[in-house]
């Protein structure tokens, strides 16, 4: 995440003072998928989220100029996205549901073979219980789990403490640890830390 963060305001104040189109180029492809798997948690329509990140993209570009002024550019962009996300369910009631890919990366399974197929139907479950999470605590959970944001840019984000994005994440994985229990690989660990071990969390 550091590594992310330190291109990211290279990255901008190449932009900001140069106008330079390669660095907004980075950008974009840099952010765009997480923003886009992001903005889809609201509108769950794969052309809507599309069309809403590119539009906040397009605005910064216009903006750029502006761009020096901001301290954490990759939570502002969230945070646009999300606000463009709520307008636009303001605006249209009804939308079609598309399937999104919520593999958590940070999940790996055991070096032996022989596990392979228990890991792998471990991570569809889990995939599957995620979906389930009450909306808030399903973004709470992407966005430490999935984006590695810090609880503070999570509830900047989110417009919310951060005492709020705790208990969220909180009761987030208190659900999946209950519903992934027959997955997990020991029966000895207290249940609540299981499933914190196995994927890390992001502080």
């Amino acid at each position: 995440m550091a590594d992310s963060n330190t291109n990211i305001r290279e990255l901008q104040l190449q932009i900001a003072r140069y106008g330079n189109e390669q660095a907004f180029s980075g950008l974009f492809r840099l952010l765009y998928d997480r923003l886009l798997r992001f903005c889809m948690q609201y509108v769950y329509s794969r052309e809507a989220a599309e069309e809403i990140v590119s539009d906040v993209f397009v605005k910064i570009w216009n903006r750029r100029k502006e761009l020096m002024n901001i301290s954490n550019l990759e939570v502002y962009l969230f945070v646009a996205v999300k606000n463009h996300a709520l307008n636009h369910l303001q605006q249209y009631s009804s939308l079609r549901i598309t399937p999104i890919d919520t593999g958590l990366s940070q999940l790996s399974g055991p070096p032996d073979p022989e596990k392979e197929m228990e890991w792998k139907e471990m991570r569809l479950q889990l995939d599957h219980e995620v979906n389930k999470l009450p909306d808030q605590c399903r973004k709470v959970f992407k966005l430490i789990k999935e984006e590695g944001f810090k609880y503070k840019d999570v509830a900047v984000i989110l417009n919310i403490s951060s005492r709020t994005v705790e208990t969220q994440l909180y009761r987030a994985v208190r659900r999946l640890n209950e519903a992934l229990s027959p997955y997990l690989p020991s029966k000895k660990k207290p249940p609540l830390l299981i499933l914190i071990s196995i994927i890390p969390l992001f502080f």
